[in-house]
Formats: C-alpha cells, structure tokens, sequence
C-alpha cells in the first residue's frame, strides 16, 4: 500500500498542534483542504484516523502509530530545508579534490587545512592517484578540482588549466652520492648508474623518461619500482639509486637527506596548477581553496 507521506506529515501536525485549523494554520493550508486530505488518507487505508467525540475529533490508534511516521518525515523535512539554506548561504558543503602523491603531499595538505580551519562546518574529500584516472573523475563530474601538471592536461577532456608554480623534474639522490662531487654532469654519468622509476601508467615516468633520452641517456638501467612517493624518497635516501621528482614539489621532504644533482633539459618543465572541467560553475569552497592556492604558491 503506498502512502502519501504529505498526508502523514499533516497527520502528525494535527495532533501536535491539537486541532484541524491550529495545524492548518501551521501548514498555511485551509482547514477544508487539510480535513479533505484526511479523508484522502484514510480511503486510502480503509480505516479511520480519527473518530468524533462531540465537536472534537480524537486520533485512533492507528492514527496515532501513523502520526510518529509522519512526525519523523516533518523532523527530515526541516533538518533538509535547514541543511539546504546552509549549503545556499555557503555555510556549509562539500569539496571534491584530486592530486597525483607528490603534490597531495604537503603543498595541498598545508592548503587543506586551512580550509578546514576555516570552513568548520564543510567535508572535504581527497582522491590521490594517478592523473590519467584522475582527469577521467574530473571530467564526469566525480571531483571538483585537480591539482596537477599541465602537460597532463588532455585538452579533448575539455578542461581548463591555471598555472600555479612553474615546476620542474629534478634528478634526486641521496645527500651523499658520488654524483654530487662532479661539477659538470653529462648523460653518461646519469647513464652509469641504476634507478629507481615511478609506476608503470605515471605519467611523470613517462616524462622523465621522454627527458632523458632527449638528453642523450641510451637507456636507463631500473633496479627498482615503487608507486608510493614516501617510499621512494626513503629509499633513494638509503641507497645509490637515482630517481625523477618535481622540484617545487619535493623541497619539503629533502631534510638535508636528499639533493636534487645539477642536471636539467628543457622537457623536465612541468607547471603545477589547478585544473577544473570547462564552464563549470564552483561554489563557494571551491572558490576560496583557489583564491588560497593563488595566493600561497
């Protein structure tokens, strides 16, 4: 039996406000109209909800088991206008980011808590992986904003790009590597030595490695593959392995411990910055986590 769940709601406001026309009040309906939708409801149910005493009107007892059911739908009635006049007024809501590991590190954890800080009341979701996966949320609507190298921008994804920080990839090792004696490097000291590559499918791999055979490396001998951006600094900073990060993005972690080696070409340019699905309109939050990024980059 399907119910008209307006027709409970008004149930329950008549027997908490006392009377037909003190709820109808309430409602902003006449008292004819309400009387009529009782009438309504209980055809529909085949037995009354009220029964006359005198000039009263008294709920029976399924009119009362009914009303707690529709006292619950007027208590999410109010609780959804209420959540709904705070999500207008910007007061509260919910952002949708997505980063690649290196830049959800703590250039945008710094940023995220700021607007923690000084949005109490909003949720804030953060998706790390992989740009290409990335893009494909963005596009579908599943994020709101990535924060990413612009050289992933696909433009057949139809997104915009606004640049941030004008980064770059730098060779890294340890503070100690032999590397760092050598005044001038060459692709053959970078060719002699083994390293440590990011995931198959990364497209900051697929750059490094464009790069370095742009800059004259036959071939890059890997000894190791390592997804998690953590993991890899840890190991580069314990063996001789070399490996590829984005500059700006990495200064956080070196701790006196890792060093980016004096070797560059012009395709380790990789700009930063905030990528969103073309003509989109963004709400508040998204809005301020912008203007923050602007102005702390």
């Amino acid at each position: 039996m399907k119910i008209d769940p307006r027709h409970l709601a008004q149930l329950a406001a008549i027997l908490e406000a006392g009377s037909f026309q003190a709820a109808a009040d309430e409602l902003g309906l006449t008292q004819p109209a309400l009387s009529r939708n009782m009438r309504m409801l209980e055809a529909r149910l085949g037995a009354p909800v009220f029964e006359r005493s005198g000039k009263r009107s008294l709920p029976t007892a399924l009119g009362r088991r009914l009303a707690r059911s529709g006292l619950a739908i007027r208590a999410a009635e109010e609780q959804a206008g209420v959540q709904a006049s705070l999500w207008t007024e910007g007061r509260r809501g919910e952002l949708r980011l997505g980063a690649p590991p290196i830049v959800s590190g703590r250039f945008l954890t710094k940023a995220i808590s700021s607007f923690l800080v000084a949005h109490p009341s909003w949720t804030l979701d953060l998706q790390v992986g992989l740009v290409p996966e990335l893009q494909a949320m963005l596009a579908r609507g599943r994020i709101d904003l990535l924060i990413g190298p612009q050289s992933l921008v696909d433009q057949e994804a139809r997104l915009d790009f606004e640049p941030l920080i004008d980064d770059r990839i730098g060779v890294l090792c340890r503070a100690d590597h032999p590397l760092t004696r050598i005044a001038t490097l060459t692709a053959r000291h970078l060719e002699t030595q083994s390293w440590l590559v990011h995931s198959r499918g990364s497209l900051l791999r697929q750059q490094t490695e464009a790069a370095l055979l742009a800059a004259g490396l036959e071939k890059i001998r890997i000894a190791c593959e390592a997804g998690a951006t953590g993991s890899a600094l840890e190991i580069v900073a314990a063996t001789d392995l070399l490996t590829a990060m984005p500059v700006a993005m990495t200064q956080p972690y070196l701790e006196g411990r890792l060093t980016f080696l004096s070797f560059d070409h012009p395709l380790f340019r990789r700009p930063i910055g905030i990528m969103r699905r073309r003509g989109s309109v963004l709400d508040t939050g998204a809005r301020w986590l912008i203007e923050h990024l602007r102005d702390t980059a």
